[in-house]
This record gives C-alpha cells, sequence and structure tokens, in this order.
C-alpha cells in the first residue's frame, strides 16, 4: 500500500511513515461484490429501485462505476441478486421455522419467523414488498409468500380431514393465514412501537379463535338471492 510521509515539524512523531486517508483497502473480488451487495441492499431499501443510480451505489462504495459493471453488469442485475438473496434467506428461515403438526402452533412459528426477519433484516424486507421492476430467479415477494402457504397447506390439510372439513379448501385458507401474517407484520414495520410478542398473539388469537368458530359451509349475509 502506498504511504506518504509529511516531514512538516507539526509535533508529532514523524520518524514513522503515515497512511495517506486517500489510500483504499484492497479487497478480493469475492469481499468486493459482498460490499457492493450490502451498499445497494441499503440504498434501494432507502430509496427504492429507481431513484438509486450506479454513480451513488459507487461513490458510497470508494468504487469506479467499471467496478460494478464488472460484478453485476448493470443496476438490474445488482438489485435482481439483492431480492434473490433476500427471498431465498426468508425462505429457508421461514421453511425451518415450520416444525409443528399442530396448526396453532405452526400460526405462531410462521409469524415468528416472518416478524424476526423484519425485526433483523428491515431493508431486505422493505425491499420485497415494493414491487419489483427487474424479473428474479426466486420470483416475487407474492411468489415467497405462496411458497410458504404450500408448506402450511400441508398440515392444514390434516387437521381440515379430521374435523370433516374438504381438504380442498386447505390451499385458500394457508393463503388466507401467511397473507394475514405478512400483511400484519408490514403494519407492524410501519408503525413501530408495538412489541412484537403482543402483536402475535393478537394475531394468533384472531386467527385460531375465529377458526374455532368455522362452518363447513358459510354464506355471506350481506348478498342476498332476490327473485325477479
Amino acid at each position: 500500500m502506498a504511504v506518504s510521509i509529511d516531514h512538516v515539524d507539526d509535533g508529532l512523531d514523524n520518524s514513522r511513515p503515515r497512511l495517506v486517508e486517500a489510500d483504499r483497502v484492497r479487497m478480493t473480488g469475492h469481499e468486493r461484490r459482498a460490499q457492493l451487495i450490502e451498499v445497494g441492499r441499503s440504498l434501494f431499501a432507502e430509496k427504492g429501485f429507481e431513484a438509486v443510480t450506479i454513480e451513488e451505489i459507487a461513490s458510497v462504495a470508494k468504487v469506479s462505476k467499471p467496478v460494478v459493471y464488472e460484478h453485476f453488469g448493470s443496476k438490474d442485475g445488482l438489485y435482481a441478486v439483492v431480492v434473490d438473496r433476500e427471498m431465498n434467506y426468508l425462505l429457508d428461515s421461514i421453511t425451518k421455522a415450520l416444525t409443528a403438526e399442530h396448526p396453532r402452533v405452526l400460526l405462531e412459528q410462521a409469524s415468528f419467523a416472518l416478524f424476526d426477519y423484519i425485526e433483523t433484516h428491515t431493508d431486505g424486507f422493505k425491499i420485497l414488498v415494493r414491487n419489483s421492476p427487474v424479473a428474479t430467479a426466486t420470483g416475487n415477494f407474492a411468489s415467497l409468500l405462496s411458497d410458504v402457504a404450500s408448506q402450511v397447506e400441508a398440515r392444514l390439510g390434516k387437521e381440515f380431514a379430521t374435523r370433516g372439513f374438504p381438504k380442498k379448501m386447505a390451499p385458500m385458507y394457508a393463503h388466507m393465514f401467511v397473507g394475514m401474517v405478512a400483511l400484519t407484520g408490514q403494519w407492524w414495520l410501519d408503525v413501530g412501537g408495538a412489541k412484537k410478542d403482543e402483536v402475535i398473539a393478537h394475531l394468533v388469537n384472531l386467527v385460531w379463535n375465529g377458526a374455532v368458530g368455522l362452518k363447513q359451509d358459510p354464506k355471506l349475509i350481506s348478498r342476498r338471492n332476490h327473485k325477479n
């Protein structure tokens, strides 16, 4: 690394060379790529995809624009990598959390997995809930929730069969449950201040205690058949 020696008598010990602040720490290709992903993740979460530029990414990372292009080809390429990484991490976290067979415990596990992700990967969640303008390998947030619902569906189907409910309705209810958890998690992040455990307890209370009174053939009361 280049160094600069200052011979001006400034009252300091100049017997040893001092590093110039402008010098940059050299990174391996892997380290630089990881750094650019983190920089992009932070900027995309703060400003959204459209507002972020390659120039800004390069400036924050203290590299030239060609370095960004070398690793990702374009801003779209970097964004796709960021989204894919977050999608994979969240799906893996939820998948590992779903260990129970009982639907109520399963709902709690899914809720905690998503809320923990929101709490520890806030930037990533902000990116995922935005409509992605770039095609990614793992799809979008809606497709991820659909994957989670599919896992919940298998266990919910067993409960439906036990209670005499049509098993074919399990996929619909699984999507309802997962969608409610995701939307509540977004609200929790937006309002701030609410205790995570308390929010999840109320969420499970609404879903489960409502589910206890489910009817096999529910009817709407706001729409009535009228004879012509």
